[in-house]
């Protein structure tokens, strides 16, 4: 498909059960569903970055919109954190949750600011952090991914994560006492936010020096 003499990235096929009768009920094994991880992350890639259209951007960027995140799932999940799918996995799912929790994500942003300014200065969001500004920041953030420097959108993303991680300790803390039970599934997930941050980080420089796929 072409928009403007210009290819844009095929909406993916999704098999059911009909279908793969049809193609004699084979489902592909895991050297092809490992190719087809990073064939399609690189195509998405490259073809957004060779657009250079801001409308072609803004529907790759609400791509988990179109398509739901279960087929984004499906696609790159199991990938290596450190590799393109892993790394588009991670930055979709990280949307989605902003989109689906705005006051969640703005609170504990906001607690985490006092504790990671660095972080804070390369996320990029003005303060305070609405709901509203967090939507701009991480679709911007997205949009990185298909112009600009492609490494820089991870390490704001990986910022992000890194002051989300931060403050979602904090907010722990404040609930250790009169509910032990939520602190510690936050601290889990604070854990979980700050590895994601470390392996966007990690792929940035993976991307700089080419050897991200």
């Amino acid at each position: 498909m072409t928009t403007g003499g210009r290819p844009t990235p095929r909406r993916p096929a999704h098999f059911g059960p009909d279908a793969l009768e049809a193609h004699g009920g084979l489902l592909p094994g895991p050297a092809e569903t490992t190719e087809i991880a990073h064939q399609s992350a690189a195509v998405l890639v490259g073809a957004g970055r060779a657009a250079r259209d801001p409308e072609i951007t803004a529907r790759l960027v609400a791509l988990v919109d179109d398509i739901g995140l279960s087929t984004i799932a499906d696609l790159w999940s199991q990938r290596p954190a450190r590799s393109l799918p892993g790394a588009l996995w991670r930055l979709y799912a990280l949307r989605e949750w902003v989109h689906r929790a705005p006051q969640q994500a703005s609170r504990e942003y906001a607690a985490g600011i006092r504790f990671t300014d660095v972080a804070h200065a390369v996320a990029g969001i003005a303060e305070p952090p609405t709901p509203e500004e967090l939507h701009r920041v991480i679709d911007d953030v997205l949009a990185g991914l298909f112009q600009g420097d492609l490494a820089i959108a991870l390490e704001r993303a990986a910022a992000f994560c890194a002051v989300v991680a931060a403050g979602r300790a904090e907010v722990a803390h404040d609930l250790d006492g009169p509910a032990p039970e939520d602190a510690s599934a936050l601290t889990r997930t604070a854990s979980a936010m700050l590895a994601m941050s470390e392996d966007l980080r990690a792929s940035a420089s993976l991307w700089r020096a080419g050897r991200l796929d």
